[in-house]
């Protein structure tokens, strides 16, 4: 199976009926393909369509690959001072801007994010973003904390010390509570830190995706009035992201930790399997020229080919 659910490319070839793009053009690519005419995908949700497809998810195989076909509705235009890196980054940022979008921030709101990785970060920004004066994010590692230190408007907390993350919270919130709270670690254990922060009538999403199910602590809940919110993946942002990245009000560049050319694939994963929590983003580079030698015909299926969709150049994957 092909790996690879984060990527951006150049266009290599269109259907006759693609308007939106050209040959040359240099596009991130959303990886779920719902059907286009399923009744959540009409409701425009249709990131909840059951038979939705998903790069890298069994049995359909990841973008991993110098080339690739996928609907020209899923492929977005990436302005020339947007890189292939922040276009492949576009994905996770998906995550956290759908988060930010569910909460319903208000301008001034300080927002709490549960969880310093790849997602609990761009969720912060994410939260900044949308309008959110100032984020506490909170984990229990020193150095994943660090990055996070690098972003103003961003007050990293090490969580260990649960006095000190209330302290915090209650000092920026002159006492309230933080009026937005993202749990983006999936840890039940974590889920105390929403009660114990959260300002009364707050919003909270579930981020992260526990493993085991999670106990809710129905009667804090409702002490306070919190409202709680769901996401699964994202729908209707990447052009938000781009516009972001574009302006230069979102950089997720300090998050790259390091890139792989393709050849040293394994040595990409070995790294990222090392878990350590100085990484936020590993990538792998493709070889252009390798599109060139690949027989490109096993990918133009009955099954798999449209008259809207696109033949892709890979360029940046995670």
């Amino acid at each position: 199976m092909i790996l690879g659910h984060e990527a951006s490319g150049t266009v290599v070839a269109v259907g006759p009926e693609v308007k939106n793009l050209k040959v040359g053009d240099r596009v991130a690519l959303e990886p779920g393909i719902p059907r286009w005419n399923s009744t959540q995908t009409l409701n425009g949700i249709y990131n909840l369509d059951p038979d939705l497809t998903f790069f890298a998810t069994p049995p359909i195989d990841g973008c991993m690959s110098t080339t690739v076909i996928h609907p020209s509705a899923l492929c977005f235009k990436l302005p020339d001072n947007v890189s292939y890196e922040e276009g492949a980054m576009c994905e996770p940022i998906a995550v956290g801007m759908h988060s930010a979008t569910k909460a319903g921030i208000k301008p001034g709101d300080v927002a709490l994010v549960i969880g310093a990785g790849t997602i609990g970060i761009v969720t912060a920004l994410s939260a900044l973003a949308g309008g959110c004066s100032e984020v506490v994010i909170c984990d229990v590692l020193d150095a994943r904390l660090e990055m996070a230190r690098r972003y103003p408007g961003l007050r990293p907390v090490n969580s260990k010390n649960k006095e000190e993350l209330k302290k915090v919270v209650d000092e920026v919130t002159s006492g309230n509570g933080a009026d937005r709270v993202f749990e983006c670690t999936g840890n039940g254990a974590a889920y105390n830190l929403i009660y114990e922060c959260a300002a009364p009538g707050a919003t909270c999403v579930l981020v992260g995706m526990p493993i085991k199910p999670v106990v809710l602590d129905v009667v804090s809940s409702q002490a306070k009035e919190i409202t709680f919110q769901t996401i699964f993946r994202y729908r209707n942002v990447y052009p938000k992201i781009i516009r972001l990245l574009s302006s230069g009000k979102l950089n997720v560049k300090p998050l790259i930790s390091a890139k792989f050319p393709f050849k040293d694939s394994v040595k990409a994963y070995e790294r990222a399997l090392s878990r350590d929590p100085k990484d936020i983003k590993i990538m792998i580079q493709l070889d252009a020229t390798q599109a060139s030698r690949m027989r490109i015909t096993p990918f133009f299926s009955s099954t798999r080919l449209f008259m809207r969709t696109i033949f892709l150049k890979l360029q940046m994957i995670r």
